[in-house]
């Protein structure tokens, strides 16, 4: 018996679950009831939505951005360059759906999922960025491509089904129950060597050919030489005692959950100064997940060291960056673009590995030094020339980057649309 039909078989234990979690009854029972109503939701609220409208005629220049998981309305860079570039160059019919899925209240969710579907049920192309267990609930329509253009390069810590067995994700059963990775019919990886990590993690292993090394849309702006110096200036603006100083980035990945997500806080603020202040700066830019930032010491606070958390694009960060210190964060792959320092200050890394795990060996595919004290640091920045192996990086960066040249936009478009589709829609041909 497959899920759905198990779901059909207990409406009738559902009001008694219903009643239970209105009464404030103990936490097992208002579990149980938060995943009777996600069942709901998955398995009929959204399905019959939008089998409403699937028998409507579908429009072939309808293309939807979904984003499930931002804070604003805002699209996220994985699919900015991409929107950007179809809506000034192409005359599709271009729609936006936010589901604000980890920030908006049950009710908000529920709505914007549902606006969502029914739009989903009449379009030809639909873009996602991430995990989306909406567009996975719903019996798609053949005529219906879907792109999953990944949000992160490269493969580093686990995600999906590749955490089924760590304390991070959810167990096996719960995955397969709520796929976030069905109706695909690309996902976007940043080269061929990684392939393996996201058929593993999507639970793809009966379409593995899905997943193509296109390249990461995002990362299109590195070669972008005015692009480039445009975020400097956003960097100095925001930090104009920045100027003239070399700039250390300190881009750390959160812990715990999404929803719980806590930043690292062994940062010593008044080591670095101590250490670095006549020649360097230090920007910290925390994920964005992570809601409570750890403060920074206020005799330091804009005059050495600065919080981009929320203010400043991670991109104009990356690009302006001397050295980057990190921790377990994707961002390294992007930012080996540059061929810079990068330093791994993994003071908990047998913990983080037992509690998410990583898809390659941690000190085998790390691109620069791993440290556990601010003192193992500041060192290795104090003799940067002679320790730093450029080699290291450019193999770190050929091996994970090779599809991420500034052409994975176009590449990606050609994809998902074909060339004869895109001259089809082209605005002024002939």
């Amino acid at each position: 018996m497959n899920v759905r039909a198990l779901w059909k078989k207990t409406k009738i234990i559902r009001p008694f679950y219903w009643w239970c979690y209105k009464q404030k009854l103990p936490s097992w029972i208002r579990k149980k009831h938060r995943s009777h109503r996600r069942d709901r939701l998955l398995f009929e609220t959204l399905p019959e939505a939008y089998r409403r409208h699937r028998s409507e005629p579908a429009d072939k220049s309808k293309i939807i951005f979904c984003v499930a998981r931002s804070k604003k309305d805002v699209l996220p860079a994985s699919m900015a360059l991409l929107e950007r570039e179809l809506r000034e160059h192409y005359d599709f019919n271009i729609h936006i759906h936010y589901l604000h899925n980890t920030t908006a209240d049950y009710k908000q969710y529920v709505k914007a999922a549902r606006a969502f579907v029914e739009d989903m049920a009449t379009a030809a192309y639909v873009f996602t960025d991430e995990a989306n267990e909406v567009v996975s609930c719903v019996d798609k329509r053949p005529e219906t491509y879907v792109a999953n253009v990944w949000h992160a390069c490269g493969a580093f810590k686990k995600f999906g089904m590749s955490t089924a067995e760590k304390v991070f994700g959810n167990d096996r059963n719960t995955l397969e129950r709520h796929p976030n990775y069905a109706n695909l019919n690309l996902v976007s990886v940043s080269s061929p060597e990684v392939r393996w990590a996201y058929v593993e993690a999507m639970n793809l292993k009966k379409t593995p050919e899905i997943v193509k090394a296109t390249g990461i849309s995002r990362t299109d702006v590195f070669f972008d030489e005015a692009y480039r110096r445009s975020s400097a200036e956003r960097v100095y603006q925001a930090f104009p005692a920045a100027r003239g100083k070399k700039i250390i980035l300190y881009a750390p990945t959160f812990r715990g959950h999404v929803k719980t997500a806590a930043a690292p806080d062994r940062l010593d603020f008044q080591k670095f100064y101590n250490a670095l202040n006549k020649e360097y700066v230090l920007i910290v830019k925390h994920h964005p997940f992570v809601r409570e930032l750890p403060p920074i010491p206020e005799d330091l606070k804009n005059t050495f060291a600065f919080d981009a958390s929320g203010k400043l694009d991670i991109n104009d960060l990356l690009c302006v960056s001397d050295i980057c210190i990190s921790d377990y964060s994707s961002v390294i792959f992007e930012y080996s673009l540059f061929v810079r320092p990068m330093v791994f200050f993994a003071y908990d890394l047998d913990e983080y590995d037992d509690w998410r795990g990583f898809y390659y060996p941690y000190r085998d595919m790390t691109p620069g030094p791993v440290l556990k004290t601010n003192e193992e640091i500041t060192d290795y920045i104090q003799h940067l020339e002679e320790r730093f192996d450029r080699q290291q990086v450019k193999n770190f960066r050929d091996k994970f980057m090779s599809a991420c040249d500034g052409r994975a936009t176009q590449r990606i478009l050609d994809e998902v649309f074909s060339r004869p589709v895109l001259d089809s829609h082209r605005k002024g041909k002939p």
